[in-house]
């Protein structure tokens, strides 16, 4: 049986609450005096705590502080007659569970404490889990234990010896960056690590940025810099986001490449540059050469060692793995104890397509992490989530097989979207996308001949 302790010098409201709490199956104590409640809550915790904010001995948030150095995890429901926000902000902000206004809706008391009592049955579950040696954060890990995220450590393994320049390539926030670094700390180390993002910046100052200018070159020179190649010394020169950079930008950035030296903006002189380049995007740069809208011989020259990231919904076997360890992150930056999410909410995550991969997990995580009150995550920590799922609810399951006029589509049709859906929406190669459709590779070969799907992956 559940207990709860109402703190609140009213009387009638002690007596009211113990009436109706008790009915409900709680085991109820009532105290009239903070000092009585934290007498009280000393002999014997409670589950949930529904605390006055003016008690007539001590200000109710110094009873929230006391009740939390005696159990830091208790639930704490404060209830006051002032509606002002500074009072519902410092509550929230010492640590109370709820917060309701009098006089007490019993429906709004009713929710907020089967809520609490919710969180407490999920935190009694991992008691503990917090404390495991295993839980341990390190700047830098990158997550995987799949095929495919193993192939990718054994690679970044063999690239670490050499200086080769590495392409690397996937969907926003599958952390190509971060492959980046681990590449830059396991080949050079005690040399620098600079990024730039060709998108963020305009042609010419881009190209001011990445190889130096001298003085007086144009409006704005007043001095020789250097660019981000000369001090990168024998470290790493990350190049994000490379397919935006525009044809001329990559002519001269071929050039350093093959002859190992810049020549600065409005210079004659030659620079002898040492740095490794690694590259990152986010399209298909075969396509883009194809287009005509990034080089060749470019690309080429990039992909001496090329590394494809798979995306996040993809990869259902670090899911668990992923959350705890971005849970751990957050715990330590946000000064948080939160210890792992419901069933409910990982069911969610593995049944959610994740378009913007582990950036958005991360940062629904940061979210709940920040609003919750409790120590595991729920369904209601990620609105965002629920309102996707209502609204793919909403679609018509038929509709996937009619055209845009409501024709049924033929089964050459049906086939021919799908082949397209999973060769669009995935970085598979053609043997592993022949798993996935369960036909064999001359089978597949045949219906991208008959369906006109270009296929240049492998």
């Amino acid at each position: 049986m559940a207990s709860i302790l109402v703190i609140d010098d009213d009387s009638s409201i002690c007596e009211s609450l113990d009436l109706y709490l008790s009915e409900e199956g709680y085991r109820v104590r009532t105290a009239m005096t903070g000092t009585d409640g934290l007498n009280l809550f000393v002999e014997e915790s409670a589950d949930v705590v529904i605390l006055d904010l003016r008690l007539p001995d001590v200000d109710g948030f110094s009873v929230l502080e006391d009740l939390q150095e005696e159990d830091e995890n208790v639930k704490v429901i404060m209830i006051t007659a002032y509606h002002d926000m500074e009072t519902t902000i410092t509550a929230m902000k010492l640590g109370a569970f709820d917060y309701i206004h009098k006089p007490i809706n019993v429906d709004e008391l009713d929710i907020a404490v089967r809520k609490a009592l919710k969180t407490v049955e999920m935190e009694k579950k991992i008691d503990g889990f917090l404390m495991e040696p295993s839980r341990s954060f390190k700047t830098g890990d990158i997550i995987g234990s799949g095929p495919r995220m193993r192939e990718i450590f054994k690679t970044i393994g063999v690239v670490s010896q050499s200086r080769a320049t590495v392409l690397i390539q996937g969907e926003s926030g599958t952390g190509k960056e971060l492959i980046a670094k681990v590449i830059h700390n396991n080949t050079s180390l005690n040399e620098p690590y600079i990024a730039v993002n060709c998108s963020a910046i305009v042609e010419t100052l881009l190209e001011s940025e990445l190889f130096g200018h001298e003085k007086g070159s144009f409006t704005g020179a007043i001095a020789r810099k250097q660019g981000k190649f000369e001090l990168a010394r024998h470290g790493t020169v990350f190049l994000d986001e490379i397919s935006e950079m525009s044809l001329n930008l990559q002519a001269k950035l071929l050039r350093v490449l093959q002859e190992r030296e810049v020549e600065r903006v409005g210079g004659k002189d030659k620079v002898s540059v040492n740095a490794r380049v690694i590259a990152a995007t986010n399209k298909d740069l075969h396509s883009l050469v194809k287009q005509g809208s990034f080089r060749d011989d470019l690309f080429y020259r990039l992909n001496i060692v090329s590394i494809t990231i798979p995306p996040l919904r993809e990869r259902p076997e670090d899911m668990a793995p992923l959350i705890d360890h971005l849970l751990t992150k957050n715990n330590i930056e946000l000064h948080k104890r939160i210890g792992g999410v419901s069933e409910e909410v990982m069911d969610m995550f593995l049944n959610y397509d994740w378009p913007g991969n582990i950036r958005e997990l991360e940062n629904l995580l940061i979210r709940a992490a920040v609003v919750s009150q409790g120590q595991i995550l729920g369904k209601n920590d990620f609105p965002e989530l629920l309102k996707d799922k209502a609204e793919t609810k909403s679609l018509k399951p038929a509709d996937e097989g009619r055209d845009e006029d409501g024709r049924f589509l033929t089964l050459d049709e049906v086939e021919e979207r799908h082949i397209k859906r999973v060769v669009r929406e995935t970085n598979l190669n053609k043997g592993e996308i022949c798993q996935v459709l369960g036909i064999a590779r001359p089978t597949f070969e045949r219906k991208l001949e008959k369906y006109g799907i270009t296929f240049e992956r492998d």
